[in-house]
């Protein structure tokens, strides 16, 4: 009897997670894992390396390290098209797969939202490589300072204060010593700023905790600020108009980072799904609308929050959910069986600050920050790498630095 086929586009914490149920819940399977990386990594730390706050290599594993031969092969290249009528997945520089059940778990890139050279002149960070190209952009910015002398080398402009720039400037402010050194200044003389449209910064924690954010950034000489709605980027500056008084305003600044939000990836608009912003409005069961046999999960799916109205997030804590209720659902249908309703609840919410302070709201309701803040952010980080990759991947990866 020919085994079942079973498709996995994506080695993110969505697709590793599926991955990870099939290959020990599934019988009679050939799964077909697909990326174009040879690493999984924890796109939650981009800003962290980033910041070089870590070297890259700490949020990365190999993906051979948690497939097993004989139920999966794995393909490192890239997924351009999927045709759903006819079961395949078309992949550069290889043969079509074919597949009776597919798990569409493709990651993100950066929305630029048309905003005039945002793509030319800001340096995105949608995966390990980018991340890297912006600390290296930024440090040869600090060392040319050392002959031009020009100041806006020491100058960096975040744009978009949600999750990531603010962990992202939180993580660099730590770092102020260790640039001004690079620079031959001092510590002050390193400007970092953060700007965005919203009226109110990380919406999704009480006041009191944002003001928190705000005032322990402030303290270490980073400054975010509010209602700035990008116009367009230059060479070398930002311009901002004040959402309240109007007021044109330049930034200037040698290094300029997108953070203003994200879209699932082109593969979705590339296949002609039905979409908006290349994230694709799922079924209850995580199915596509049109296709009972294709699950969308993570970055590349809309899941409506019944209490908010509003699709959930794309966070890794709800990827990894998805990824396991896909999995599952996948396992009952194979067996004649009715599958389950995506749920999920929440376990907290933690925005770092830096390695020893943070913001978070836990599942319970309960509000922390500081040190203990940040000593829960570094074991959610470690679940999520059990969880991914097992306690090898744990112990070799995980943030054990709980006290410093």
């Amino acid at each position: 009897m020919a085994k079942t086929k079973i498709g996995i586009l994506g080695a993110g914490y969505a697709g590793l997670l599926a991955l990870k149920v099939l290959q020990s819940k599934a019988k009679d399977v050939e799964i077909t894992l697909i990326d174009r990386n040879s690493y999984h990594n924890e796109a939650t730390d981009y800003h962290e390396v980033a910041a070089g706050s870590v070297n890259a290599d700490k949020i990365t594993y190999p993906i051979s390290d948690v497939v097993k031969p004989g139920i999966t092969n794995f393909i490192q290249a890239t997924v351009t098209k999927i045709d759903k009528a006819a079961k395949t997945v078309e992949i550069e520089g290889h043969e079509p797969m074919t597949f009776d059940y597919l798990i569409v778990a493709l990651g993100f890139r950066s929305e630029t939202f048309g905003i005039n050279g945002a793509t030319e002149f800001a340096l995105p960070m949608d995966d390990v490589e980018s991340s890297e190209a912006v600390y290296k952009h930024f440090i040869a910015k600090l060392e040319d300072y050392r002959t031009s002398k020009n100041p806006d080398n020491l100058k960096v402009l975040i744009a978009g204060a949600g999750f990531t720039g603010m962990e992202l400037i939180g993580a660099m402010a730590e770092n102020k010593a260790k640039y001004a050194k690079i620079a031959g200044v001092t510590p002050d003389d390193i400007e970092l700023t953060c700007i965005d449209a919203a009226p109110s910064l990380l919406p999704m924690f009480p006041s009191d905790l944002a003001d928190y954010a705000v005032k322990r950034l402030a303290k270490r000489g980073a400054k975010v600020y509010t209602s700035r709605g990008i116009n367009e980027v230059k060479d070398g500056v930002v311009v901002a108009q004040n959402m309240e008084t109007k007021e044109i305003i330049e930034f200037p600044a040698g290094t300029i980072i997108w953070t203003t939000g994200v879209s699932g990836s082109d593969v979705i608009a590339n296949s002609g799904i039905e979409a908006r912003r290349n994230r694709v409005m799922v079924t209850s069961q995580l199915k596509d609308p049109e296709n009972d046999k294709v699950y969308i999960i993570g970055d590349v799916a809309a899941v409506m929050d019944a209490e908010s109205g509003r699709p959930y997030p794309t966070t890794a804590q709800i990827a990894l959910v998805m990824g396991h209720v896909a999995a599952m659902n996948i396992i009952a249908d194979m067996n004649g069986q009715e599958g389950e309703d995506f749920k999920y609840v929440s376990q907290g919410t933690v925005c770092s600050l830096g390695n020893t302070d943070a913001i978070g709201v836990l599942g319970n309701g309960t509000k922390v920050k500081g040190y203990v803040a940040s000593a829960l952010k570094k074991i959610i980080m470690n679940k999520s790498l059990w969880e991914t990759g097992g306690v090898k991947e744990m112990l070799a990866k995980g943030r054990f630095d709980l006290y410093h």
